[in-house]
């Protein structure tokens, strides 16, 4: 049984939301009372998974590359067309890139992963921001790894994307910390997700080797804490990084 939290006539953005740790999140804070729009590169699945959960609440799909600053735009947009407001952003959208030595990494992959996991939360969070700013009230939750802590090898790319989601996250909550509106993230050890797929065999068992509870983490299990961050009761934390790591980073 899942402790229960209040996020009634929240509107929450979650990026990445048609599936793995996003559709996770979604399902979670439909079951919390908020009304989702789910935004996806991936508008036909996004549409799928707003559809398989409309009896659990107001959820819409949006398409949104956050790559691109003006397509973030159009999406805020329709969302409060939609929503009226934004309450809650959650910047989950993200890949793993390939693994290779970082002196072998393609040139085109970094770029791309640094695109996807660095510049779209900040694109997201520069269309999203001055509107919290202006009803004084706001939750973000932003979603990086253990690797951004630790540094995976092999990993250069998506390891350096998370370290700057981290940075991002405590420089942003600086910034906010006059205001009702929280920036906090996660940093999550590997969950079984179709990210899965973008990795070497190799990679994977290195990874799990890591985590002391010898497992990989639930997405439901990084739902709940993503919840807890995006609710009114996290009111006085900003900035921080709650781990999710299995015991392998504490700090």
């Amino acid at each position: 049984m899942t402790n229960q939290i209040d996020l009634s006539g929240r509107v929450a953005v979650v990026t990445g939301g048609a599936q793995g740790i996003g559709r996770a999140v979604v399902e979670r804070f439909l079951a919390s009372g908020a009304n989702v729009a789910i935004w996806d590169r991936d508008l036909k699945l996004a549409e799928q998974t707003a559809s398989e959960l409309a009896t659990r609440g107001a959820v819409k799909a949006f398409a949104a590359d956050v790559t691109e600053f003006k397509a973030v735009e159009q999406a805020r947009d329709a969302t409060l067309k939609v929503f009226s407001r934004i309450d809650i952003l959650v910047n989950n959208a993200g890949i793993s890139g390939p693994n290779a030595p970082t002196w072998e990494y393609p040139l085109a992959a970094w770029n791309e992963v640094m695109a996807i996991n660095l510049s779209g939360p900040f694109h997201c969070c520069r269309a999203i921001v001055p509107g919290m700013i202006a009803q004084n009230y706001g939750r973000i939750v932003n979603v990086a790894s253990i690797a951004g802590k630790e540094g995976n090898p092999n990993a250069p790319a998506y390891s350096a994307s998370k370290a700057g989601l981290i940075a991002l996250t405590k420089s942003l909550g600086k910034e906010l910390a006059s205001y009702d509106i929280s920036v906090n993230c996660v940093t999550p050890a590997a969950a079984k997700t179709a990210i899965f797929a973008q990795m070497t065999e190799q990679h994977i068992a290195y990874m799990l080797s890591k985590i002391p509870r010898a497992r990989f983490v639930e997405v439901d299990e990084i739902a709940a804490t993503i919840a807890f961050a995006a609710s009114a009761e996290c009111s006085f934390t900003t900035g921080a990084v709650f781990d999710l790591s299995g015991g392998r980073a504490t700090y």
